[in-house]
């Protein structure tokens, strides 16, 4: 399949770019830098099927004309350093929530404009009330899909409305799919989201995290796959099942969830069914498991 990745450059697209290509479909990389930061992932023969186009994703006609003769598409918000997206709130104002959301539009209309049928955009946790909201609004744990979505800064909010463009979009164009994928954190091994202080402001993120191969195989999963479980646009928590608190030493040890739950949240209730103890973390991606085929792997 010839699929385009948006934000290539950035920490996630690097590895989306590098798996497609192992899997052996065609990328175009797209991003606002002179090239892309790929090269060095990539074989000889990876990069032969490898194009890159500087694009700035605020324009709709160069949008369109970059998504152009494309089968599928890969939309990335990852990127600190370019203005295609934001990662996080910045300055709490209006560039990330304007770049965010204008950017998202010109590529979910673009394809449904061109009659490209499968895109998978990256959302984030922070459609919930997390590390970047003033006060976290935890209903109960582990999350899933329906928990309410009442995020109270720029960036949270600019997922949520990537998430409604989509709705819309589907309502228009029926035969597209569009899975919005809800990313924790996207690191290589869990140890790097560790902290010593597991109070404050990283307690607002749960001690969350995705390995960052198994966030490009989610990707690669939404758009290539044709298992004929889903249809129209369908969010997914994207997320470790454990969760990444561990003492600081140099044998990863992680702290028991139950602790970690009673000492910081002890007012969330737990799901029936569910038992968040031990290693258990505190989101839960059954979803993106029974429609997607995808489980989690730390490398």
């Amino acid at each position: 399949m010839k699929l385009v990745v948006t934000g290539c450059n950035g920490g996630v697209g690097k590895r989306v770019v590098k798996l497609a290509l192992q899997r052996d479909h065609s990328v175009v990389g797209l991003d606002l830098a002179d090239g892309p930061f790929t090269d060095n992932l990539l074989t000889t023969q990876e990069a032969s099927n490898f194009t890159y186009l500087q694009v700035d994703l605020t324009n709709y006609e160069a949008s369109l004309a970059a998504i152009r003769g494309c089968e599928g598409i890969i939309h990335l918000a990852e990127t600190e350093y370019l203005r295609v997206a934001h990662p996080n709130p910045g300055d709490f104002v209006v560039a990330t929530h304007n770049t965010n959301v204008v950017a998202s539009w010109n590529v979910l209309r673009g394809a449904a404009e061109l009659g490209i049928k499968r895109i998978a955009q990256a959302s984030s946790v922070n459609v919930i009330t997390m590390v970047y909201s003033k006060k976290c609004d935890f209903r109960y744990f582990p999350l899933d899909e329906m928990h309410p979505c009442l995020p109270d800064e720029p960036y949270g909010l600019s997922k949520l409305i990537c998430e409604i463009q989509a709705d819309s979009i589907i309502r228009r164009y029926p035969a597209m799919r569009i899975a919005s994928l809800r990313l924790h954190w996207s690191i290589p091994d869990p140890t790097l989201a560790s902290c010593k202080d597991p109070s404050g402001r990283i307690k607002q993120d749960l001690w969350g995290y995705v390995q960052e191969d198994s966030a490009a195989d989610a990707f690669l999963r939404a758009v290539v796959e044709e298992n004929g479980k889903w249809s129209g646009h369908e969010a997914f928590f994207i997320a470790s099942p454990k969760h990444a608190y561990w003492d600081g030493t140099s044998q990863y040890c992680p702290i028991d969830s139950r602790e970690l739950r009673v000492k910081y949240w002890p007012d969330v209730p737990i799901k029936d069914g569910f038992d968040v103890s031990g290693m258990e973390g505190f989101f839960d991606c059954a979803k993106a498991k029974r429609l997607l085929d995808w489980v989690h792997i730390d490398k």
